[in-house]
């Protein structure tokens, strides 16, 4: 059997196993990650000033304004830890340790923020000393600069520099984009002046970006006020779980239809289920 054939068996061989049956849970996950994706692009195309504004006719004036965006200070953790640039890199690597934490912020006498030293600067440190590689003479610049940074004993040496922050006035919205781009969990948090005043963990920036079924629920009910008579909006009862809404009781078709349409819209809905009956 060549090559090629001996791809494609195995290609056949991939495609004839059943697919694995999801954990509990799992839907969920899938849920909330779809939530994640829309409240990120939503927040993204506001602060870029291309979403398009509903008109008056399509609003209707009891449709609330849009909220205002979160801040990072609103979620950011405060006090921050972090590690002075003179520290050995043995202490450093029992604070991530007894901090649970992957990389923390290095900080000058002043609290200036210049740089994050992580558990992968530490690894390189650990076995550059281990097996005592050498870059050739015409080792890759990479490997080189590596080499030269797994020498360091100290925060200092041993940091990635310069460090990637974001303000406290800064939207969430901008600072998922920035730890999405940087491939950051946690993102320093300084003053204009580069001082340390918090760090900020990605899953906090995304948790931010998505209301709960109840902020969910009030907005649905301010579309039923707005599309349905006095009379029907009585008759109409909303239930929201994990973004997932779900319409009980009686409306007309053409007002249902118009309805569940509104609130398909609606970011951070999942799913509508129309369960109403017509008149």
């Amino acid at each position: 059997m060549n090559t090629h054939e001996n791809f494609s068996a195995e290609s056949d061989a991939r495609r004839s196993v059943p697919p694995r049956p999801w954990s509990p849970g799992e839907q969920m996950r899938q849920d909330t990650l779809v939530r994640y994706l829309g409240a990120v692009a939503t927040a993204a195309a506001r602060q870029a000033g291309t979403e398009p504004p509903a008109s008056a006719a399509e609003a209707g004036p009891q449709v609330s304004p849009a909220p205002a965006l979160p801040l990072v200070r609103d979620v950011m953790d405060v006090p921050a830890v972090s590690v002075h640039d003179d520290l050995p890199y043995r202490d450093i690597a029992r604070l991530l340790a007894r901090e649970g934490t992957s990389a923390v912020p290095v900080v000058d006498a002043e609290d200036h923020v210049v740089g994050v030293v992580s558990e992968s600067d530490l690894l390189a440190k650990v076995a550059f000393d281990a097996s005592g590689h050498r870059p050739g003479p015409v080792g890759r610049l990479r490997e080189r600069r590596l080499h030269g940074k797994a020498q360091g004993e100290t925060a200092a040496a041993l940091m990635t520099s310069p460090a990637i922050t974001v303000l406290p006035g800064a939207t969430v919205a901008e600072a998922v984009w920035l730890a999405a781009l940087s491939r950051l969990k946690r993102i320093p948090v300084t003053d204009r002046d580069g001082r340390l005043v918090g760090v900020v963990r990605r899953d906090a920036l995304l948790q931010a970006l998505i209301r709960d079924d109840a902020g969910i629920r009030a907005e649905v009910e301010g579309r039923i006020a707005s599309l349905c008579p006095p009379a029907d909006r009585e008759a109409v009862t909303v239930t929201v779980h994990d973004g997932s809404v779900e319409l009980t009781g009686r409306a007309p078709a053409a007002t249902a239809d118009r309805l569940v349409a509104e609130i398909e819209a609606i970011t951070d809905v999942v799913e509508v289920k129309n369960l109403l009956t017509a008149d």
